[in-house]
């Protein structure tokens, strides 16, 4: 994950090194930046217009183009790169089918009535009439009002004719949805068109008159003293200072999307009769906008990236004033962009690199979600409030930055060209293979091909489907095989015959291993009364003859390698565990255990040769060769029964 998020960093480090070649490449043809000024008396008119309706500001009723032109500089100043985003959007424009058709009086509610932070502009045509707006000046209509965030549908009342009645909407007309107060979740109310003239401008400037009512205007100094030296320690304030009979449309729209953030206040200097409250508030020209936050004042618009027009102010006040939402999404598009990181990271074959990468993009958002609930949880309690605050502060303190403002810049500039974000994310994602492939080259698994990679995948997961992973200290010892229905059920479900289950070999360092020796064993006869019963052996009841062979003959061979760490495991100090059952033969070579050698037992009880027994288990057969009890499970212990159990074995 840290590789994954290093590289992530990586690639945000060359996009932004990227932003300022292009900014170098463009200084140097043209020599000019985005932030350099534009003199609107330079442009034509037809430019000039695109301007105004960006920034969302009637121009019916001029003819000229010095009108046109003061109207621009009224709303604000003008910069490179508003002008080459406004008239990149010309020519972008969405089609009427971004447009929403409504199915009924529900799908209505839903999306109109119920929403409490957006516009809406619904055409509804009566049953049996004409719409108001032709399908020409309707799509017209679509593209100038979704620059700024406001959503359009079409409800015909054919489709619910009792809804239409209920409404009153007996004609074809327009309606539109504005939330009605400041405040977050607050009501919606729906205005009606009731002019007669159907053009497009006519229709917008009623709009936009209806969206700039719900802003807080202000006419006389008094009122600006109340509310700019109001004590609200937490109250945020983006203030609009012009000489405009109505702020622009793109104003007024952030007012609505920020409901219940940040407080909108347009201040109308037009016939201001104090001057110097504007010199005591910072205010030295105007146009101006103003960010007044607990922390300081922050002049909008001298920054890089910081335009007149909807998107820029938008990731501005996102940036400043963030929401839970704004932030899970950004979590969320980083969290995505880090998983997607393993297509490129992971070697091998084609195939493996998708099931990986699906794989790693579901763990990571699953937890992304998870670690999101409690979150949500703690930020409702009324205890982490000023913790809330305070990290607001810090944030608002670090988005106020030269540096945080290149970055928004990068991410306006990356979010408008996709085809650039994808190709140097790609590009990106090749070198991290490249490297990855040099430095893993001395690796088998990298040249497996793609029907390789599944067979072995098929192999693990019916492994871990048929019996899962277990550790040798985690079995239960409470039941015995016979009486263990669990076991019976697992042994006749999968035979041994015809499926081996992959056991992980790890238990086989927790198996007791000890020095063989002649000794005498005890054991107790539960039935006597007797203190104890011993059977005198040499060797567990060799006979005189073997005893002699065994004594001359050399010491046991040669010890393998313990599998706990390379060392010879040879504690020969160690007695027989009263838990193994007496032999003096083991069953896998069949031979008698020599003097010194080493052995070892299996939960079972059983004892064979360590280096025969470990090479049995360790070639995929995990269970007793001579009970068939599975060598990983643990067998609760029993008592002996003296000469009666060794006859038996």
């Amino acid at each position: 994950m840290w590789l994954k998020l290093f590289f992530l960093l990586l690639y945000f480090l060359v996009l932004f090194v990227l932003a300022r070649f292009f900014e170098a490449i463009v200084w140097y043809e043209t020599g000019i930046f985005a932030t350099q000024l534009v003199d609107p008396v330079t442009l034509s008119f037809k430019k000039l217009k695109t301007i105004l309706e960006c920034r969302g500001l009637g121009y019916s009723g001029l003819a000229e183009k010095k009108d046109v032109r003061e109207l621009v500089e009224k709303s604000g100043d003008l910069m490179q790169g508003e002008l080459y985003s406004a008239l990149k959007n010309e020519k972008e424009q969405p089609g009427t089918d971004s447009s929403t058709t409504f199915s009924g009086e529900m799908h209505f509610y839903e999306l109109v009535e119920d929403t409490k932070d957006g516009i809406w502009l619904v055409q509804v045509i009566a049953q049996g009439r004409d719409p108001l707006l032709s399908k020409a000046n309707w799509g017209k209509m679509i593209q100038k009002v979704s620059q700024f965030g406001i959503r359009t549908g079409t409800f015909n009342c054919s489709s619910d004719s009792r809804y239409c009645r209920k409404r009153g909407w007996m004609k074809s007309t327009l309606i539109m949805s504005v939330p009605q107060t400041s405040a977050s979740k607050g009501k919606v109310m729906l205005k009606e068109y009731s002019g007669r003239r159907i053009e497009t401008e006519h229709i917008f400037k009623w709009m936009t008159a209806h969206v700039a009512s719900r802003i807080k205007t202000i006419h006389v100094s008094r009122q600006l003293e109340d509310d700019w030296y109001q004590r609200d320690k937490h109250a945020v304030k983006m203030f609009l200072f012009a000489k405009l009979d109505q702020p622009p449309a793109f104003f007024s729209a952030l007012s609505v999307k920020f409901t219940g953030r940040i407080e909108f206040i347009f201040v109308d200097v037009r016939n201001w009769d104090n001057t110097s409250c504007l010199e005591e508030t910072g205010v030295t020209q105007t146009p101006s906008y103003v960010l007044k936050t607990p922390e300081g004042i922050y002049r909008y618009g001298n920054s890089t990236g910081e335009f007149m027009s909807l998107h820029a102010m938008d990731t501005f006040l996102r940036s400043v004033q963030p929401e839970v939402n704004d932030l899970f999404v950004l979590s969320l598009v980083t969290v995505n962009l880090m998983a997607w990181m393993d297509l490129f990271i992971t070697q091998g074959a084609t195939i493996k690199r998708f099931v990986v990468l699906i794989s790693t993009l579901g763990t990571y958002n699953s937890l992304l979600i998870i670690s999101w609930l409690p979150i949500l949880g703690f930020l409702q309690l009324p205890y982490l409030e000023n913790f809330y605050e305070y990290s607001l502060k810090l944030l608002r303190y670090a988005d106020t930055t030269t540096i945080a403002s290149w970055v928004r810049a990068d991410w306006t500039f990356y979010s408008s060209h996709p085809a650039l974000f994808l190709s140097t994310y790609l590009a990106h994602g090749l070198l991290i293979d490249y490297f990855e492939k040099k430095r893993r080259c001395g690796r088998e698994d990298q040249n497996a091909n793609n029907l390789e990679w599944l067979t072995s995948l098929w192999d693990w997961y019916t492994s871990y489907l048929v019996h899962p992973i277990a550790s040798f200290q985690t079995f239960p010892n409470e039941s015995d095989w016979e009486d263990d229905p669990n076991f019976l059920l697992e042994r006749l479900a999968f035979p041994d015959l015809w499926l081996r289950p992959l056991v992980p070999i790890d238990y086989i360092k927790h198996l007791p291993t000890w020095g063989f020796k002649c000794s005498q064993v005890s054991t107790t006869d539960n039935n006597a009364d007797s203190k104890s019963n011993r059977v005198q052996t040499s060797g567990f009841n060799r006979d005189p003859g073997e005893q002699g062979s065994d004594a001359d003959s050399d010491n046991c061979r040669k010890t393998a390698e313990s599998w706990s760490g390379g060392e010879a495991q040879d504690d020969r100090s160690l007695p027989w565990p009263d838990d193994m059952l007496p032999c003096t033969e083991c069953v896998v070579c069949l031979e008698n255990f020599e003097v010194d050698c080493l052995v070892m037992g299996l939960p079972c009880g059983h004892v064979f040769h360590q280096q025969c027994i470990v090479v049995w288990l360790a070639g995929g057969r995990h269970c007793c060769p001579v009970c068939r009890w599975p060598s990983y499970k643990k067998k609760p212990s029993r008592p002996a029964h003296g000469a009666d159990l060794q006859e038996q074995e």
